[in-house]
């Protein structure tokens, strides 16, 4: 552990950093896991409603910097294609 103040203090904020960071992938993850459990079952009702769920969560998660913005566009690309393809 560290023995210098500002390194106690940086200490304590990368782990503050980390957890948000973890809970923001986190829940992209499941968002997306949730979109397409919702494209394999077929229904054009939840498809809808996940698909905009997992959008909104993954650009959250861009803008607090946690994943790239590229990244997001192509899994939400993907997404909407998947999801296009049932209707």
């Amino acid at each position: 552990m560290a023995n210098i103040k500002s390194a106690e203090k940086r200490h304590a904020q990368s782990l503050k950093r980390r957890a948000k960071n973890t809970y923001w992938r986190s829940s992209a993850k499941t968002a997306i896991k949730k979109a397409r459990a919702a494209i394999e079952s077929k229904d054009p009702a939840k498809v809808s409603e996940m698909l905009r769920t997992a959008e909104k969560v993954l650009k959250k998660a861009t803008t607090k910097g946690v994943i790239p913005k590229r990244n997001v566009s192509r899994h939400v690309a993907r997404l909407a294609r998947a999801a296009a393809a049932i209707k």
